[in-house]
Formats: C-alpha cells, structure tokens, sequence
C-alpha cells in the first residue's frame, strides 16, 4: 500500500473530523508468549489502517489544520543496541521519510508533548476501553489541563468514539485495498488446492495445515489471517477446531477453514473435501447440495438486497 493511500485515509478522516478537534491513535502493545518470548507484532488494524506504520510503542494523533503539520507520529527513537537484538527501527527521521507523519517525536516524550496537542481543542476522537492503560493516561492529561482552567487554558469539552468514523470508513474499499484484497483471497484459493493435493489417509491434520501455511508464505502472505481449522472427521463438528493434531482416516471428510493475510487483508475460505479423493454416495449429494445452496446465495448479491 502506497503512503499516498494512507495520507488521503487521513486527510479524509480529519475532513470528518472538523476544526478544533484532535483524533489519537495508540498501537498495540507486544504480547508475551511465554516467559521472555514475544508473540510476533501485528499491528492494530484502525491504527495501521490510517499510518502503515508497523512498529510497536507509537501513538497517531491528527490536528486538522495545525500550523506545523496535522499528523504527529510518537514512537520508538533509533537505539542501535535495541536494534541488534529485535530489528530495525523507523526512528523520527523514518516516521517522516518513509510514513509520510508531519512530524514525529520520542515516544518517551508523549507525557510532555501531548497535553498541549490538546490543549485549545473542543472534541477529542478517541475509542475508549480498547487499550486501558492508554485510557488512564489520556484522562490524567486532560486532567491536567483542566486544573489551569482558571489560568485560561482551555481543554475540549467532549470525548467521540473514534471508530464510529473510522470503521464506516473502512467499509468502502478503494482501488489498492480491493487489490490487496484479491491478492489474500488467490493466495488462500492455491493454499486449499495444495491442500487438496496432497491430503492422504494417514497423514496428520497438522501435516496438511504445514501445506496451507507453505503456500501462503509462498505466495507473498506472511501469516494465517486466523488460527487454521483443519479438521478430520467428526473433528469437523466442532465449530473452532484448531489442535489439528489427528490422523486422518480412510473415508472421512476433511473440513479447512483457513485464510492468507495480505498486507494486513484478511481472506476466508472453507472447504469440505475427501482425504482418499473420492465422495461416497451420500458424500457427494450432502456436498452438492450445500455448493448449490451456496451458488443461490451468491446470485442474490448485488446492491439493495
């Protein structure tokens, strides 16, 4: 995705947004897996979806029409012994160059610059309870500002869900996303066809799930848009199967669910296939109808219905 597509995101929100208003976007926190491993970072997707900005430990905030730049970027500074360890960072000059923010600052610095990107605005967008650390802090400096009302400070007066916009926003698809969008869901349609391929009695269910995650990686998506549900047999009834751990039987349906991720677009895909390649009789007219059902519903979508 070009960072022209993520400044007319912003651009489009702040248009929404008004004057006298300020929207703040924290990312994700790093999870861990287990004692000092992290899980691998994917960024929030509202945050992601208006910076393109990988990295943990930022914060977006846009000020329509602030005279030194709408979009302020917070995050990590370079730290080259940091950098050794857990990988490049964008460091203030990359938040500028490469991400298109307007100016950016130390994350470490957010307590001391924040405040006064409040101060003197009506509305602050923002979604509450999503990050509740965040949260507390967001209260405490406008708090802060509060106690200098008397001094003439002026601090905004409502708080606006953000993604109220921000999620309207996202259901209508432009040019480069339905692209990207295309992209997950061919890269998933060869994956289940791999799938198909090698799928034999005795194999392991995690066996076919290495297949599927083989070809989505090979096909440019670095990850599962979700957990992959490969289910053998009456593994199949249980809605979110995901130990794909049994050996697959001789006569059996084998039922997949699973989806490339695409620069962050998710794909989804199920399918319901024989693991010795052949339907029985019954197979074959449960699997019928459920594709004949499946195409009808498929020629009623268009707009309006």
């Amino acid at each position: 995705m070009s960072p022209r597509e993520f400044k007319r995101r912003r651009t489009y929100l702040m248009d929404m947004m008004g004057e006298k208003s300020v929207a703040i976007l924290p990312a994700s926190p790093v999870r861990m897996r287990n004692r000092d491993v992290e899980y691998k970072y994917r960024p929030d997707s509202d945050f992601y979806y208006l910076t393109g900005f990988p990295e943990p430990e930022a914060v977006a905030v846009l000020v329509p029409d602030r005279a030194h730049g709408e979009y302020i970027l917070f995050c990590r500074e370079n730290d080259p012994e940091m950098e050794t360890w857990n990988g490049r960072r964008a460091g203030q000059e990359g938040a500028v160059s490469e991400y298109g923010a307007d100016d950016s600052f130390p994350i470490d610095d957010i307590d001391d610059i924040l405040p006064g990107l409040l101060e003197g605005t009506e509305r602050v967008f923002y979604t509450m309870g999503t990050h509740p650390d965040f949260d507390t802090r967001l209260i405490g400096w406008v708090n802060r500002l509060r106690k200098q009302a008397r001094a003439g400070v002026h601090t905004p007066g409502e708080f606006v869900s953000l993604d109220h916009l921000l999620h309207e926003m996202r259901l209508y698809k432009s040019s480069a996303e339905i692209r990207a969008m295309r992209k997950a869901a061919a890269i998933s349609v060869e994956a289940h066809r791999r799938a198909m391929q090698v799928c034999r009695p005795g194999m392991k269910e995690y066996q076919i799930e290495a297949e599927l995650i083989h070809a989505f990686m090979n096909g440019g998506a670095v990850s599962p848009a979700y957990p992959s549900i490969v289910g053998g047999g009456a593994n199949a009834c249980v809605l979110h199967y995901v130990e794909n751990s049994a050996k697959l039987k001789n006569g059996d349906l084998l039922l997949v669910d699973a989806g490339a991720e695409y620069e962050y677009y998710a794909s989804d895909i199920s399918s319901t296939f024989p693991v010795n390649g052949r339907f029985s009789r019954a197979q074959r007219s449960l699997y019928e109808l459920v594709r004949e059902a499946q195409q009808a519903a498929i020629e009623q979508v268009r707009p309006g219905n």
